[in-house]
């Protein structure tokens, strides 16, 4: 498959056997993107856990530091109160019967 010439160039600063520190992984991603956008990257880690066991498995959640890009909106069916109340809290859409 043919390269382009940024990808090329990116290509020549990681050695393909080495193990890189986490530090110095990043800033190669950083110094040797060949796009002109923020692209993805992957991470695998070998944690040497036995999944199979429950006590060893391995569950979390992060926050991302700018969302996934998607916008939230509220809708919300209320009447009366709840509805002012819903309103005032930042819904987008508040309503009954006209909603659907």
């Amino acid at each position: 498959m043919k390269r382009g010439k940024k990808y090329r160039e990116a290509q020549k600063l990681i050695e393909p056997r080495r193990l890189y520190q986490l530090e110095e992984a990043i800033e190669l991603v950083k110094r040797g993107t060949p796009f002109n956008f923020d692209e993805t990257i992957e991470l695998a880690i070998r944690l040497g856990t036995n999944l199979k066991g429950p006590a060893q498995q391995i569950r979390g959640d992060l926050i991302l530091p700018h969302g996934t890009g998607r916008e939230v909106r509220v809708l919300v069916f209320a009447k009366g109160d709840k509805a002012k109340e819903a309103k005032e809290a930042g819904a987008d859409w508040v309503g009954t019967q006209d909603l659907i």
